[in-house]
Parts: structure tokens; C-alpha cells; sequence
């Protein structure tokens, strides 16, 4: 399974999400059956590393990480099962890039699996805020990254 995760910068949501999917799945052993990877929808940063702020509050949490960004393009819907945009207007973003493509349905909101929020929920971009959005941000991407590994492990077993 191949989950993409999108937000606009590609430098707080998506990274971050990247990064604890990415370290469930290894913590797990999983490897052998899940690629991650993330962009952003803005091509404002390509190439930097996550925003320093994102990564300190990962790494506080034992999940450090660097990050190259790229932007988001219409190819990756052909080759990722999922791609997850972490607000309505990532969501829209996505949907205009790869306008008319067959697999639009591979994209969904990430928030669908937190067992506190829904589908309609965004992850709150911490990038303009103080250490406790980035906190926040952090603790509600990791419980909904567990629900979401949980889900696809139930399917994927389930086979």
C-alpha cells in the first residue's frame, strides 16, 4: 500500500504525518508493506526541510525526522492507493491539479480516520501559530495514524 499524505507547504502537516506513519509502520514491521511518502500543493519551499519547529515537537515525541519537499503533481494518483490532504482546501487543491483523472477517488480527507474528529475536519496548520499548535497538530496526527494503520492492517490481513 503506497499512502500519500498532502498539505499546502509540504514543510508541518503532511512531513510530520509521513513521519509517524512512516514510524508505526516500522515500529510494527510493516515496512514490506507500506511506502510513504508526502508533498504540499504549493511549490513554496521544494527542496527545504520541514519547518525546524515541526520537527523539534516529533522528535520530543521520538519520532525525529528530515524531510526534502516536493510538490504535488497529478502523476502521484497513479502511484499511490491513498492520498490523504489534511484540509478541505488541500482537498480542492488536489482535485483541480488532476482534474479529470481516473483515480480522484484514491483522495481523501485525513482526518476520516481520527477516532476524535471526521472526514470533514481539518488538521489546523500550526505554521503561523506558537509551540502548542504544533503540539496539538502533533498529538492528532499520531492517534489518527494509528486508527488508519489499524484500518488498512485490518483490510490488508483481512485479504
Amino acid at each position: 500500500m503506497k499512502v500519500m499524505f498532502v498539505c499546502m507547504g509540504n514543510i508541518c502537516r503532511s512531513p510530520v504525518a509521513h513521519a509517524v506513519f512512516e514510524y508505526k509502520v516500522k515500529e510494527r514491521g510493516l515496512q514490506e508493506f507500506y511506502e510513504v511518502e508526502s508533498s504540499g500543493t504549493h511549490g513554496y519551499h521544494v527542496g527545504e526541510d520541514a519547518d525546524p519547529r515541526m520537527r523539534k515537537t516529533a522528535g520530543e515525541h521520538g519520532v525525529p525526522f528530515h524531510h526534502s519537499v516536493q510538490k504535488f503533481n497529478a502523476k502521484m494518483l497513479d502511484e499511490y492507493d491513498l492520498v490523504l490532504t489534511m484540509d478541505q482546501a488541500n482537498m480542492e487543491d488536489v482535485r483541480f491539479a488532476a482534474s479529470g483523472h481516473p483515480n480522484l477517488d484514491r483522495v481523501r480527507m485525513f482526518r476520516t480516520w481520527d477516532p476524535k474528529g471526521s472526514a470533514r475536519d481539518s488538521v489546523p496548520d500550526p505554521y503561523y501559530g506558537g509551540d502548542k499548535g504544533f503540539e496539538d497538530v502533533f498529538l492528532m496526527v499520531e492517534r489518527t495514524c494509528e486508527a488508519l494503520l489499524n484500518e488498512l492492517e485490518s483490510k490488508r490481513v483481512g485479504k
